[in-house]
């Protein structure tokens, strides 16, 4: 399956690349667009989510990785009450 990074800046001006098994997220974000924190955070799992079934249409299992993208996002997301997200661009692997 092609894979792709997507590249995250939060609102406390930190960037962090992020791994999606699927080239999902480049139809749900849209390059250089802000999201509110909250926002980010449901688009993300609706992501994710969709490239792990992906990945278990195709092969049977479903993705682990998508699983600790999310975990990381979530974790990371709940540092922040309010602000925004920008999706910087996409890198595929």
């Amino acid at each position: 399956m092609p894979e792709v990074e997507f590249d995250v800046h939060w609102p406390d001006g930190r960037s962090q690349w992020v791994y999606s098994p699927s080239l999902v997220v480049e139809d749900v974000f849209t390059a250089g667009n802000a999201y509110p924190v909250a926002d980010f955070l449901a688009l993300s799992r609706q992501a994710m989510q969709t490239a792990s079934d992906r990945v278990q249409a195709r092969w049977g299992f479903p993705c682990t990785r998508a699983a600790a993208t999310l975990a990381v996002l979530e974790t990371r997301g709940a540092a922040f009450a309010d602000g925004e997200v920008v999706v910087a661009g996409f890198r595929r692997c």
